[in-house]
């Protein structure tokens, strides 16, 4: 394909100072790759990568007298999707050819819902600020992605690579209801979390298996009429979201401040430099001419079927941070950093499911075990110690047997490098069990207030936090085995 010939015009304004007149008014369009192993309506590999081109087959590439066919999993996930975000579910659907010209799409015409979404309302719940607001959805529907154009392979052409053709998509479109790019974060971040909690889509916006399109208006504060908008494509990250919607607010306002019309567009983000330019004039619904797909039959979601799927939904976040905070008696942070992941949940649930301390469990998940899991770039399904063993070592220093510091660092190494042996095993074998009997720990206080008179009157004589150096000295010649707390008591004693 020749190269257009014709060059992006790049905008950059100072910010506007008298943004306070106006209302933002924000919509979403967020596109979820699906994972599913095969593509939308034919058997062709969905993965990521590959040679390009070799993820193809005459359906993708739409040789005559071929026939699309249905994949099942893509309506089951998308049917997850409306169920966990509250959305009526529509049983009776069918796709539509969406006509526009896709240079990367081989059909000419992108095979979409449009009369029947298969998910209609709902809403995704955020936090901004320290309050929660629900913002309302529009629509859930399935289509097919396009192909990738590859304008830097050839100085001359445009490459195609028709991998990604196919790809099944959920389009989730929000109402405008956010009002702030802060909102809109917020939003993205949710939904990531929730793709990737229900494992129907990675989140990677950096590949492309998430993206973001954001319509944004301005209007004067108090009215309720919405402003011309804009249509900002392809956002590929949830931090760009946040920044194209900055600049455009201030792109906006500049052109109402200086007495000219915003003109309906759709526009692209360049992140490298924070600019915005035009891409072309914004189409409506009727400009894409969607009518039926004739080679693919209307498709009916049983009550059955929806039941099924609706057994299957694990719990999700918002319901499992509710029972961390009124039942385990989590903090708030606690519970929102454990709920930010399935897989964090999942280790959590297996520590306390062999032991009572919940806090206990929190803090060795959010201590020692995510700083070896940054350390070493790894995912927790990799961590080397299994929950049950961590467990053991939170019982090992609830009974007083090992201190924190000894368990978290030099029995937690061990364990990394002997996983089957039991934490008391490793413990007794490495001598580190602590010592409580008061006859031996007398004796290193005794010897310690010995050794330091000087010390001893300066603590007498008002420097009360000496007993921190004592009690140090003591750990030191217990090489780490004496109870601190029986140490603390009896030094408290000798000293006064």
């Amino acid at each position: 394909m020749r190269a257009a010939f014709w060059e992006p015009i790049f905008l950059t304004f100072a910010p506007v100072t008298n943004s306070d007149k106006y209302e933002v008014v924000i919509g979403l369009e967020v596109h979820a790759q699906l994972l599913t192993k095969s593509k939308l309506f034919s058997g062709d590999s969905a993965s990521f990568g590959g040679a390009p081109n070799t993820h193809v087959s005459p359906i993708t590439l739409a040789h005559p007298g071929t026939l699309p066919k249905m994949n099942r999993k893509a309506i089951e996930y998308a049917i997850k999707l409306g169920l966990a975000l509250n959305c009526e579910i529509e049983q009776v659907n069918y796709f539509a050819r969406k006509n526009y010209f896709y240079p990367d799409l081989p059909k000419g015409y992108q095979i979409s819902q449009h009369t029947t979404p298969i998910c209609k309302n709902g809403h995704v719940s955020i936090k901004t600020n320290g309050e929660e607001r629900k913002i309302h959805l529009n629509r859930i529907h399935i289509e097919e992605d396009a192909g990738k154009s590859l304008h830097d392979v050839d100085e001359a052409y445009t490459a195609i690579d028709l991998n990604r053709a196919g790809v099944p998509l959920l389009e989730i479109v929000s109402e405008p209801d956010l009002h702030s790019s802060e909102e809109a974060f917020a939003y993205v971040t949710e939904l990531r979390r929730l793709v990737r909690w229900l494992n129907i889509c990675d989140g990677n916006m950096e590949e492309g298996s998430m993206r973001c399109d954001a319509n944004i208006s301005i209007r004067l504060k108090g009215t309720t009429k919405l402003g011309t908008r804009v249509e900002v494509k392809n956002l590929n990250s949830i931090r760009n979201v946040k920044r194209a919607i900055d600049l455009e607010v201030e792109r906006l306002i500049a052109i109402v401040e200086n007495g000219e019309v915003i003109q309906q567009e759709t526009r692209s983000y360049n992140a490298d430099n924070n600019t915005s330019f035009s891409l072309r004039s914004k189409e409506d619904a009727d400009d894409y001419r969607y009518f039926p797909d004739p080679d693919l039959t209307p498709f009916k979601i049983t009550d059955e079927f929806l039941a099924e799927i609706k057994a299957g939904l694990p719990a999700l976040p918002e319901e499992l941070e509710k029972k961390y905070l009124e039942v385990f008696h989590l903090t708030s942070y606690d519970a929102g950093v454990i709920c930010s992941d399935r897989s964090l949940v999942n280790f959590y649930e297996a520590i306390v499911a062999h032991t009572a301390n919940h806090k206990a469990a929190a803090n060795w998940l959010m201590g020692p075990v995510k700083s070896y899991l940054n350390d070493h770039g790894i995912d927790i399904a990799e961590f080397p110690v299994q929950p049950k063993k961590i467990a053991a070592l939170i019982d090992l220093v609830d009974e007083g047997k090992v201190s924190f510091n000894i368990a978290s660092t030099r029995i937690l190494a061990a364990a990394m490098v002997n996983p089957a042996k039991d934490p008391a095993q490793l413990a007794t074998e490495m001598n580190l069990l602590q010592e409580s009997d008061s006859e031996a720990i007398t004796g290193w206080v005794s010897e310690v207030i010995a050794r330091m008179p000087h010390k001893v009157k300066e603590y007498q004589g008002g420097k009360k936090g000496l007993i921190g150096l004592f009690a140090g000295e003591v750990k030191k010649l217990s090489k780490g085995k004496a109870d601190m707390q029986v140490v603390n008591k009896l030094l408290a004693e000798k000293l006064n």
